[in-house]
């Protein structure tokens, strides 16, 4: 029996697809054939360019990818998933290797999980993963393609980036940070507590700590501030939570 790499077309969504993509052809082939005993779709690709073609040819819902591939590296090629697309990374990272972990985290990746793992913590992960990125609250599905304007920013919303104006740099956003991002212009102008934030961005089945809150927020604020230390577009209210003062237009 002859095994494609990738999905032909025709495939139905029946189940999420999931991207595999490791210069290992054995570790390739043992996640494959779990994530498809589990009842998920799963493909194979050995580097960048082959994760570059399939993403072109079919519809990914996730990738799962090694950091350290040759040429092209896992971290580096997130980033430039980023920039045209919005598809959940899961980085696959050695023991130890807590830079790394950062910068991956940093560069648009939804989740990583450290070597040597279980095939069954990775299911979990990718479960984890998938739910967040199909929890979008309806306000955010509803908004119309295009652009929104606020402070002096730019947010493209089909290419999840924002640019300076008028002719500035731009920079890709993570799945999560889009997710924040669309939560404040949402609401401008209103205190969003901790907990109304997790909500609005992962849903209310998820828990997420205080601090995570804290962090993705100053995440965010790197992409944008002037000063991240000193941020005048999303404002900490303390007690209280935060607050985007920037007014917000739609183009």
């Amino acid at each position: 029996m002859t095994v494609h790499p990738f999905p032909t077309q025709d495939l139905r969504r029946a189940s999420p697809h999931i991207l595999v993509v490791d210069d290992d052809a054995g570790v390739r082939a043992a996640l494959t054939g779990y994530l498809r005993e589990n009842g998920l779709r799963a493909s194979m690709a050995s580097s960048g360019s082959e994760l570059t073609r399939a993403i072109r040819n079919v519809e990914v819902d996730l990738i799962v990818m090694e950091a350290r591939l040759p040429g092209e590296n896992g971290v580096d090629i997130c980033r430039r998933i980023r920039q045209s697309r919005d598809i959940p990374t899961i980085i696959l990272t050695a023991a130890g290797a807590e830079i790394e972990r950062i910068v991956g985290l940093e560069n648009g990746a939804d989740d990583y999980v450290t070597k040597p793992f279980s095939s069954r913590e990775l299911l979990a992960r990718i479960r984890a993963v998938l739910r967040r990125a199909n929890s979008l609250p309806r306000q955010y599905s509803e908004l119309p393609a295009g652009s929104i304007k606020f402070d002096d920013w730019l947010l493209d919303v089909d290419r999840q980036t924002v640019t300076k104006l008028p002719d500035g740099d731009g920079a890709a956003l993570s799945s999560v940070e889009f997710r924040l991002l669309m939560a404040f212009l949402s609401s401008p102008r209103i205190v969003l507590s901790r907990e109304r934030l997790v909500e609005k961005v992962n849903g209310r089945n998820s828990v997420v700590s205080d601090r995570s809150v804290d962090n993705q927020v100053s995440r965010l604020r790197k992409k944008f501030e002037p000063d991240p230390r000193r941020p005048k577009i999303i404002k900490t209210v303390w007690g209280g939570g935060y607050m985007l003062v920037a007014d917000v237009v739609r183009t």
